[in-house]
Parts: C-alpha cells; structure tokens; sequence
C-alpha cells in the first residue's frame, strides 16, 4: 500500500563541524559539506542562529519544530561543552518556539553517563553515523568503530526513551549493492525511528579524492546511486521506517566549481529517487509494448511531478519502456495515491 511521507519537522540546524570527532574519515570535509568556516561554537552562536530563525517567514511556532546539532560528534564534547550548548537551547524550549532538540554523533560514542544529560536538557532524538554495517566497509572508510557499536548504541538510545536516526553512505570503498541491502537489513532488525541515505561524494582534499585520482577508488554513477537508494528506501519504508533525507544538501561551498571531483552529486538527487520509486510502482498500470499508440495519463494532482520526473526525464522513460507517445498528463483528484489511469488512443 502507497504511503504518503510523513510530514518533516521544522529543524534548525546548528553545525559543529568536526567538533569532538576523534579523527577524519577518508571522504570526510565538514566545512565543505556544511558550508561552516572552521571556528568554535558556543552558546552565543547557537543564540544568535536560533534568533534569525525565530525571524525568517518560514518560521511557524504551531510546527513541529526542532534545533538540531549537526556536523559534529556531539557526545564526544566535553561534558561542559555539551552542557554550555544545549542550556543555551533551553530558553528556547521553555518559551516553546522550539519543541525538542536533536543531535547526532558517532556509534562509539554513546554512553549512559552523556544521555542522562542529553534527557535533562530536552534531546528527544539522537542520530547515528553509522554509514555502514559492514566491518569491512567501515574499516577501509577508516570510520573507527563497527557495526556492533552501532547495535549497542541504538539500543542502548531506545532504552533511554530517545528518538533513534540512523545515517547510511552507500557507495563508500569496499561496498557493493549487495553489501548495502545487507546493510539495510540490519538497519531493518535495529528498527529505528528514522534514516538518512547519503551516497557517497569524492569532496576535494579528502583521502578519497588521493585515492579516486590513483584509481583505487570508483564512486558511484548517477544511474547506479539512484537504483541502490530506491531499493533501500523501498524496503526501509516498507518497513515502516522513513527515510527523511536523500542525498547531501547543496551549500555554496560543497558547490564552488571542482569541490566535487567524483560521485553521483545531482541538484535534485533526493527527487530522482522518489520518481524512481513512483514509476516502480505505476509500471503494472503502463500498457506493454505495442498495446497503444499513444496514452494520456491520470493522476492525482500531488504526484504529477513524481510521474513527470526531473525535466520530464520519467515520460521519456515511459514512452522508451512502453513505445507509446504520452499525450496527456491530467490531474484527478479522485485518484488515491500510488494509483494512475490509462486511456489509450
């Protein structure tokens, strides 16, 4: 059955770039990707992030809204670090602009001790940088922990009443699209509340920009990163378990040209991917080669873009895959979701 995605929360990013992290993992660039010069956060920062947004129009207080602590490995602060930041949070949350807070961080760095103090100062949600659940993987990525670190710490944040997000980078070294399903169906057996697919960029400067030019790395196609990313939000979300976010937001960083020298970085990759699913679905509907000529196409009114597809890329798939001429696209309200009509000529 066709399940609309749930609504995202409002969240208002604080980055933290590289902050607490123990090491750089080989794709790894946090200024570029969050597009954050390399400087100390502290609690005026995160005052006077949070007041802008409490400023912009996009801004509602009726919205599920979150201050989420990015680009960093939150818990591996110092306790007093951890503490400065989130009481700067707290008058936030208390006048109720803001719901929760959310951070991420690493597998190896959940312990008991930092979640009683995230509780205490209102973290409902806590990510994780697993990236992969294969040791192999992880250790050429130089990530620093394993698979099983990321199964204690998810149970360990479910056992404590936290919201668990969990973070995949399909395409790293080492990793195959068999390899990344299976990686998928330990996230499936871990069953956490939320997860985000980041396929794999070769950043300029990073370990794996070396090893892309020495040939000892290949990332990903477009066409290859958006068929592996529709396979494991199938079956994530056929599960029950949204994936929230797919592909890296664009910064004007991440952006500049040659930051990105390899990998299957596309403006709207995330959408790639939902129509790819969207067409998966609609195929049963599609006539077979040689039963039409030419159709006009019946859909509801919120999935015509998914049909559509970036620049009309999906009609083409369809009249490459049926040889039949799209006249018409039509919007039906009637429609449920995931459901098309056929007219053929």
């Amino acid at each position: 059955m066709f399940k609309q995605p749930p609504k995202k929360p409002l969240i208002v990013p604080v980055f933290i770039p590289n902050q607490g992290c123990p090491h750089r993992c080989v794709f790894c660039d946090q200024v570029k990707v969050t597009d954050q010069v390399l400087r100390e956060v502290d609690a005026s920062t995160v005052r006077n992030t949070l007041d802008l947004a409490l400023q912009s129009p996009k801004y509602d207080v009726a919205e599920n809204s979150e201050v989420a602590f990015y680009g960093g490995t939150f818990t591996r602060l110092p306790a007093a670090k951890m503490r400065g930041l989130l009481q700067a949070v707290e008058p936030y949350i208390r006048k109720g602009f803001f719901k929760s807070i959310r951070v991420s961080t690493r597998p190896d760095a959940v312990d008991q001790e930092g979640l009683e103090l995230l509780k205490r100062y209102g973290v409902r949600t806590v990510e994780l940088g697993a990236q992969s659940m294969n040791d192999d993987v992880l250790r050429l990525t130089r990530r620093g922990h394993s698979a099983e670190d990321t199964d204690r710490s998810s149970n360990l944040l479910k056992k404590n009443g936290f919201k668990v997000g969990i973070q995949l980078m399909p395409g790293l070294p080492g990793d195959t699209e068999e390899r990344f399903m299976a990686t998928v169906e330990e996230v499936v057996r871990l069953r956490p509340d939320m997860v985000r697919l980041y396929p794999t960029l070769v950043i300029r400067g990073t370990v794996l920009a070396h090893w892309y030019r020495e040939k000892r790395y290949r990332p990903l196609e477009i066409d290859e990163a958006v068929r592996v990313c529709r396979k494991g939000c199938t079956r994530l979300e056929g599960e029950g378990i949204p994936v929230i976010r797919i592909g890296l937001m664009s910064s004007p960083s991440l952006l500049k040209k040659g930051e990105i020298v390899a990998g299957p970085w596309h403006e709207a990759f995330g959408f790639l991917v939902r129509s790819d699913i969207y067409h998966q679905r609609i195929a049963p509907f599609l006539p077979k080669p040689g039963e039409a000529s030419t159709v006009k196409l019946r859909v509801s009114p919120r999935e015509i873009a998914l049909l559509r597809g970036f620049r009309n890329q999906g009609l083409r798939v369809i009249e490459d895959k049926t040889g039949t001429r799209v006249a018409a696209v039509l919007p039906d309200a009637v429609l449920p979701a995931g459901k098309i009509e056929v007219e053929r000529a």
